[in-house]
C-alpha cells in the first residue's frame, strides 16, 4: 500500500488500516518512517475538527473505568466519536507491555464509535507512547473528534502530556497521603481540573473532603494563562455519577477558550512542541548510534579508567566525549540514515 492508500482507507473509517497506520509510524525502520511522512501530510489537514483531552493520575485511581465511562457518555452524544491512546508501562528489564487496556474497557471496545489503542512507553518520559502525536493526528484523520490520552500514571513527569492536548485532567483519591505531596508543583500548573474518583459507598464523605483541601491547594497555584481556574469534582465511575458533570465542565472550559482566544494559540503551541519533540527524538537516535560504534565504545573506556584513576574528572569525560561526536557528526549520521 503507499500512502495515498493508507490515507483514502483511513479517511473512510477503516478501523483496521487506521491500527496498521499508527504501527507504520511507531516503527523504527527508515521505509516505513518515509511512508509515515507522507501519510501525515496527507492527513494534517482533516484534524482541525477534534478535541484533544489528557487523563492522568496515580495508579489506582480509576482511570481506565473512568475513561470507559466517560467516552461510552461522549458517544451516546450526538455526531461523537471517540479514539482512547493508551499507554502501558514498559518493562525496564525486557522493554515489553502487557497492552491489556482493551480487556479493562470490555464495553467501550466492541462500540463501533469507539477506537482503543495501547501502545507501549518503551521508556519515554512523561508517561507516553513514543509516537503519540503522530497517532492522535491518524486517529483524527479518522473522524474520531474527541481524543482521550491515558497516559502510564508515573508521576511529575507527566505534565510532557500538557503539550499535546487541549484539556488536562488529573483523577486522584481520597486518603491518598499529604495533600500537596499528592499534587506536585508541576502537576498543579499542568491539570485544567481535578477529579477524586471512587467516591461511593462508605467512600462518599472522605471524597468530600478530598474535595475541599484539594480545592484549597490548588489556591496555592499560579493563575493559568487560559483564564480558566482549576475545579474540583468527584465522581464515581462505577456508579456512573459526576460523569455528565464533568463532560459540562469540560464543555465550559473550551467555550471560554475559544471565546478568549487561547484554544488556538495553545493549539499552534502544540505544533511548535511536536517540532521540538521530532528534533529531539531525531538527536537522540543519532546519539545511540553514535554509542554503539566500537571505536567510541573503546574511548569510552579510556575515559572512564581515566575517571576512576582520579587522572579526569567525569565532567570532563562528557566533554571530551562530546566534542568527539561533534567532531564526526557528519560521518556517524549519514551511517545512521543509511542504517536506520
Amino acid at each position: 500500500m503507499t500512502p495515498e492508500d493508507y490515507a483514502k482507507a483511513i479517511f473512510s473509517g477503516d478501523r483496521v488500516i487506521l491500527a496498521k497506520s499508527i504501527s507504520l509510524v511507531e516503527s523504527n525502520r527508515f521505509e516505513d518512517q518515509k511512508m509515515a511522512h507522507r501519510l501525515l501530510k496527507l492527513c494534517l489537514p482533516r484534524t482541525r475538527n477534534s478535541i484533544r483531552l489528557a487523563i492522568t493520575g496515580m495508579p489506582g485511581a480509576g482511570k481506565s473505568t473512568f475513561i470507559e465511562r466517560f467516552a461510552n457518555y461522549l458517544i451516546s452524544q450526538e455526531r461523537k466519536k471517540v479514539a482512547v491512546l493508551a499507554v502501558d508501562p514498559s518493562s525496564l528489564r525486557t522493554g515489553g507491555s502487557i497492552l491489556g487496556d482493551k480487556t479493562r474497557m470490555p464495553t467501550l471496545a466492541t462500540n463501533p464509535k469507539a477506537f482503543i489503542r495501547p501502545s507501549p512507553s518503551s521508556g519515554n518520559m512523561g508517561g507516553l507512547a513514543f509516537c503519540s502525536r503522530e497517532s492522535m493526528i491518524l486517529c483524527e484523520a479518522a473522524g474520531y473528534n474527541t481524543i482521550l490520552i491515558e497516559t502510564v500514571g508515573v508521576g511529575q513527569s507527566e505534565t510532557m502530556v500538557h503539550s499535546m492536548v487541549d484539556f488536562f485532567l488529573l483523577l486522584t483519591l481520597a486518603g491518598g497521603g499529604d495533600i500537596l505531596q499528592g499534587i506536585k508543583r508541576g502537576i498543579i500548573e499542568a491539570a485544567d481540573a481535578l477529579v477524586v474518583t471512587k467516591a461511593d459507598g462508605a467512600n462518599i464523605q472522605r471524597a468530600k473532603e478530598a474535595q475541599m483541601e484539594y480545592q484549597s491547594a490548588l489556591g496555592l497555584a499560579l493563575p493559568k494563562d487560559s483564564g480558566w481556574k482549576p475545579p474540583v469534582l468527584v465522581c464515581s465511575a462505577q456508579e456512573n455519577k459526576g460523569i455528565i458533570e464533568i463532560y459540562q465542565m469540560i464543555q465550559n472550559y473550551l467555550n471560554k477558550t475559544i471565546q478568549n482566544g487561547y484554544f488556538e494559540k495553545n493549539r499552534k503551541n502544540q505544533y511548535l512542541a511536536w517540532i521540538r519533540e521530532s528534533m529531539e527524538q531525531k538527536l537522540r537516535r543519532n546519539l545511540n548510534y553514535f554509542f554503539i560504534q566500537p571505536e567510541v565504545q573503546m574511548y569510552q573506556k579510556e575515559l572512564a579508567q581515566k575517571a576512576a584513576t582520579g587522572k579526569m574528572s567525569p565532567t570532563e569525560g562528557g566533554e571530551s566525549l562530546l566534542m568527539k561526536y561533534y567532531e564526526n557528526h557528519s560521518k556517524f549520521y549519514e551511517k545512521f540514515q543509511k542504517l536506520s
